[in-house]
């Protein structure tokens, strides 16, 4: 039989010191990820369904299909329309479908699911709200889908953009 003390062999000062450089993080999580033009954004993690990488044979064209629409997937059983979402934001640059996977995030909103192709992944990371800020600089047609953006203290001062996952799901740009 295992008890609580088998968990904690060793010196209790070591432990102790140990759990004293683990850092609480700060903010909510969110996945950051690149656009073909090699623009980052996030996504908050709790509107993302799924994460995972397609083959594009498993993505099925759809005739007659806006042409944001990659296709569709099977997803567990059910069946969720996968959009470029670079094209939806209005990047001109075309997502390259010539590769063996395309990372696709799936969101959800309401039992609402939809997959967003994108260029590449990034990680998982904490961000605090506090920190965001809004932005003049956003273009047009982006703005709104975009809450606000984080902005790199080094030299470079890259925008980290957050986009709103229920705007996306909701937009009435599907229907063109």
């Amino acid at each position: 039989m295992v008890n609580q003390r088998d968990f904690f062999r060793g010196n209790n000062q070591e432990i102790s010191s140990d759990l004293q450089g683990l850092q609480t993080p700060e903010g909510d999580l969110y996945l950051r990820f690149f656009l073909p033009c090699q623009d980052e954004f996030v996504l908050r993690a709790a509107g993302i369904r799924e994460v995972m990488q397609q083959p594009p044979d498993r993505i099925t064209a759809i005739p007659n299909a806006s042409p944001l629409l990659l296709g569709t997937i099977n997803l567990r059983g059910q069946v969720i329309w996968v959009a470029d979402l670079g094209q939806f934001l209005g990047d001109s640059t075309l997502l390259n479908t010539d590769r063996p996977e395309i990372p696709v995030i799936a969101i959800e909103d309401q039992e609402t699911i939809l997959g967003l192709a994108i260029d590449r992944l990034g990680e998982m990371e904490w961000l605090d709200l506090e920190n965001l800020q809004i932005s003049t600089t956003i273009p047009d047609q982006i703005a709104p889908f975009v809450q606000g953006e984080w902005i790199s203290t080094d030299e470079s001062g890259t925008a980290l953009r957050l986009l709103d996952h229920v705007a996306i799901l909701r937009s009435a740009r599907w229907a063109a």
